[in-house]
């Protein structure tokens, strides 16, 4: 029997762990205070919870951290001196590192010892947790620079209704699932302002063709942006009524605050830390990008949602 540790008490987290679960493994959830073990194993589920992080991690064959990117570094910082050679370590997080632009595998590999940043993986696509702990379908990407190792978490991760590809492209896997996350502010952005579907149609598409661009100067795969962990995801986030990201973006279009949405929000919405992020990447790189700089503009710079419709005809003329 596989035995797996999650750690992160997130609904991401919670789901992985029961969809691993029921398929058999041993899972370890690691919750960050004893009170919260307590209630999770108090529930009805299909893992055991721990506060004690030795505890969690011992014996593990697969490590998956499902935590907010934002957190991923101090979570993994606490997790490293119970790391082995054995251990798969997985990254099922899906953003940039605000101040550093990062790549989660990135600020994995700084926090661990050198002779482990060959075990690692990543795991991105669209996965709505909410769906999947509802039992739907869902399709998704473990990427690593080994596709032999890919295959190894994909046989202890998949499931009759997850089912899972592999991918070398560990930049252009991650770069998806965290861009795609600007792309569904945008959008919400677009469905709040009322302007309809051929305009966020036309918006997404200029937004991924930016994506693309940058993906492919920091080093990933044109080809991964149109895959499960690219288009897939972007099509579920930027659609979806479960989309923390597209939720964001709508509230601002009505007119509240980023302060006053984030702060009501019992979860991360992971498009707005990674905004700042790609907004410095592609200064770094020397791309002109305009719908990363009007999400980043109204974001963080005080322009009003109302900017979308007013750059809207800017940008179609210079998208030919």
């Amino acid at each position: 029997m596989p035995k797996i540790t999650i750690i992160g008490n997130t609904s991401w987290g919670k789901t992985l762990g029961n969809l691993l679960g029921d398929k058999g493994a041993a899972v370890k959830l690691w919750a960050r205070s004893e009170a919260e073990a307590e209630e999770a194993n108090q529930g009805q589920c299909s893992y055991s919870s721990t506060s004690h992080i030795g505890e969690a991690l011992s014996e593990a064959d697969l490590v998956i951290w499902a935590v907010p990117s934002q957190k991923l570094r101090e979570n993994v910082s606490q997790a490293s001196d119970y790391l082995t050679n054995s251990m798969l370590l997985m990254s099922a997080a899906k953003g940039l590192e605000a101040n550093s632009g990062k790549r989660m595998s990135q600020v994995l590999a700084e926090e661990i010892a050198r002779s482990l940043r060959g075990q690692i993986c990543v795991l991105s696509g669209p996965n709505l947790a909410m769906e999947i702990a509802q039992g739907l379908p869902a399709a998704s990407v473990i990427a690593a620079q080994n596709i032999a190792l890919a295959e190894r978490a994909r046989e202890l991760m998949e499931s009759p209704k997850f089912f899972l590809s592999t991918s070398d492209d560990v930049i252009g896997v991650e770069l998806g699932g965290a861009l795609k996350n600007i792309i569904a502010l945008g959008a919400g952005m677009i469905d709040g302002l009322g302007l309809g579907d051929n305009a966020k149609g036309a918006f997404i598409a200029w937004g991924w063709a930016e994506v693309v661009s940058l993906g492919i100067s920091l080093g990933a795969r044109a080809g991964t942006f149109y895959g499960l962990s690219g288009l897939g995801d972007l099509i579920a986030t930027c659609s979806s009524a479960l989309s923390r990201n597209h939720y964001v973006g709508y509230e601002l279009a009505k007119g509240r605050s980023l302060a006053e949405i984030t702060a009501s929000m019992p979860h991360v919405a992971e498009g707005v830390a990674t905004t700042a992020a790609a907004h410095q990447l592609a200064k770094n790189q020397g791309l002109r990008l305009p719908i990363i700089n009007l999400i980043y503009g109204i974001l963080f710079e005080g322009l009003p949602p109302t900017q979308a419709l007013i750059e809207f005809r800017g940008i179609a003329a210079n998208s030919h």
